[in-house]
């Protein structure tokens, strides 16, 4: 990729509802990572978000006949072409949405392969939140995609609920999980840290956090 290229993080928000907190959520993911990325290098940031529920017909259709709309094809090579990606669902009988699942059933099992994902869901009760862990790691594991450590579940309670002593406020988690996705595309490691390669390194320098991910997910 020439060094002017754009970066490109691609939010695939699988909501029903229009307005939508699964397509809030995306939104405010990509705006950290857009930032971390803005204040971190100086390649041009391209940021889409793909909704699902504008394609559903087209999904459907695919699934039935095996070609896919042009408005459809569009997405997948969006997901499958980007730099990094987010991925939110909202949850449904405890876990992703059956449209969620439907799209990236689409998805050629090694097209996502060392490809940074950040995964998040909505649901109406924080006891839902092991969607992250039960269902969408999983998922993502198939697809060689590399899941990012934070992961973000918001439940109605969270939108505008700040943090306690305890716990990280709804934005505190936004702000770390798109850190960890501007730092993933930018080849620095997980935590944003960097540093220079010195002589003392020998053979066993560090190599770049993304050519890792990519190693990591060969065969």
């Amino acid at each position: 990729m020439p060094a002017t290229a754009p970066l490109r993080i691609v939010a695939v928000a699988a909501g029903l509802s229009s307005p939508s907190s699964t397509r809030l959520l995306a939104d405010r993911l990509a705006e950290a990572t857009r930032e971390r990325l803005a204040a971190d290098q100086d390649r041009r940031v391209e940021i889409e978000v793909v909704e699902l529920r504008d394609l559903a017909v087209d999904i459907a259709n695919h699934l039935v006949t095996g070609f896919p709309p042009a408005g459809l094809k569009k997405a997948l090579d969006a997901v499958t072409g980007a730099d990094g990606l987010i991925a939110v669902t909202p949850v449904f009988t405890a876990s992703y949405s059956g449209l969620f699942k439907s799209f990236f059933d689409l998805v050629d099992n090694t097209a996502l392969t060392g490809k940074p994902v950040v995964i998040a869901a909505t649901g109406g009760t924080p006891r839902h939140s092991l969607v992250l862990e039960h269902a969408m790691r999983p998922l993502f594991a198939y697809l060689r995609a590399v899941t990012l450590p934070t992961s973000v579940y918001a439940a109605s309670e969270d939108w505008g609920s700040q943090a306690d002593e305890y716990t990280e406020g709804l934005p505190s988690r936004i702000r770390r999980a798109g850190g960890e996705l501007a730092s993933a595309v930018t080849g620095r490691t997980v935590s944003g840290a960097s540093r220079a390669l010195t002589l003392d390194d020998g053979e066993d320098a560090v190599v770049p956090f993304a050519q890792q991910l990519a190693e990591l997910n060969i065969g």
